[in-house]
């Protein structure tokens, strides 16, 4: 009898052909979350990874573990060999310390997956057995078939079955870099690390562009920003970031194009660095944090004006999410605590007191004839500075 760290995949189970491919890329990444922990052997069994290590280590592992996307259930378990005997002393084992850390558990449920059918027993056979003998063992607990107090799972395995009744909950979706690479166009708000925190998820790996404009913005307000995606790199790994002055750009803008335009034409020229920066570092797409009607740049024109501005494919997560939820996202990821400190950044600078809501791609246009985009671009790209964050 051991104790291991039992982990459930979520949607690579329905990979087919290509789930080895996956399940690799999400051990690669459970191995490097873990590389500070030492454990003992780490091995894939019939759709689950396993994780031998000491139990005292269990906890520390399993908190690290619940970071790695790909992963829906995280649980210490207790590996025996393939005997009735064996499963119900493990379960008894069981029984007893969750008794222990939690006395009001009064109901239960065995719950028995047999991967191996040359297993002597059926599945239902194993539960009807098992849950009989914990009836037996333990006076003052009853089954209850619809909702118990505490699940007694067991998994009959090829060469092993394993016994547990915790299920952390981790974040499930794809392991990074599965799904390609993408930009993520990051500010100090709430919304942008949500929105990378949910492409991430979905197998996207990462990197960031910010806008600033130092000196008319604080050095306080991009390390802000860097301690945002810091936040991010401890779901995503390491992230290469991009810091961009866009100053000079906005003083045109403001100089030359109407005021009301202002948001809307800094918000195209931001598409066109950050598609620019995409391409040369062969990343797939760009992300924004934007959500239809949060603003006024955010509106159905508004995004059609600077989609306009692109040829790479925008991923916007949130387009259709409440604030509210995008909050509750922020504070679970915390994220929150950091987006809320009071540090301006590059929107605030020569914003416009009514700004266009519906501007059209001809409108906008005819503004930015008075501008060099060209040059403009160009120069706040040869400027930026490039920091690794981890």
């Amino acid at each position: 009898m051991e104790k291991v760290i039992s982990v459930s995949l979520g949607e690579l189970a329905l990979k087919g052909s290509n789930r080895k491919y996956f399940e690799d890329q999400l051990i690669k990444q459970i191995m490097n979350k873990t590389k500070d922990i030492r454990y003992d052997k780490l091995y894939k069994e019939q759709g689950k990874i396993y994780i031998e290590a000491n139990e005292e280590k269990f906890e520390s592992l399993m908190e690290k573990l619940k970071n790695v996307f790909g992963l829906v259930y995280i649980s210490p378990c207790i590996r025996v060999e393939k005997d009735i005997e064996a499963i119900e002393e493990a379960c008894i084992l069981n029984m007893k310390e969750r008794l222990e850390k939690d006395p009001n558990i009064k109901t239960f449920k065995v719950d028995t997956n047999r991967a191996d059918k040359n297993f002597a027993f059926t599945s239902p056979e194993i539960s009807r057995e098992i849950g009989k003998r914990l009836l037996n063992k333990f006076d003052n607990l009853n089954v209850d078939v619809h909702n118990p107090d505490l699940y007694m799972y067991i998994d009959i395995k090829q060469t092993h079955a394993y016994i547990y009744s915790e299920r952390i909950k981790a974040y499930g979706g794809m392991p990074i870099g599965t799904s390609g690479k993408a930009l993520l166009l990051i500010s100090g708000g709430i919304d942008s690390p949500v929105a990378g925190f949910m492409m991430a998820k979905r197998g996207v790996s990462l990197s960031c562009v910010h806008y600033h404009s130092y000196p008319f913005t604080s050095e306080r307000g991009e390390e802000k920003v860097k301690e945002l995606a810091k936040k991010l790199s401890m779901y995503t790994g390491k992230i290469k970031f991009y810091s961009v002055n866009i100053l000079n750009i906005q003083k045109e803008i403001n100089e030359k194009c109407p005021e009301k335009e202002m948001t809307i034409i800094s918000r195209k020229f931001m598409m066109r660095i950050a598609e620019k920066i995409a391409r040369y570092n062969k990343l797939d797409a760009l992300i924004t944090g934007e959500s239809l009607g949060q603003v006024a740049s955010q509106t159905m024109q508004g995004l059609t004006v600077t989609d306009e501005s692109v040829s790479i494919p925008v991923f916007r997560p949130l387009i259709g999410m409440d604030k509210v939820d995008i909050i509750e996202i922020a504070r679970d990821i915390d994220t929150l605590e950091t987006s809320n400190l009071p540090f301006e950044d590059c929107c605030t600078v020569f914003l416009p007191k009514h700004p266009v809501t519906n501007p059209s791609v001809e409108n906008i246009k005819r503004s930015e004839e008075a501008l060099d985009v060209e040059t403009l671009v160009k120069d706040a790209i040869d400027n930026m500075k490039v920091y690794i964050i981890k």
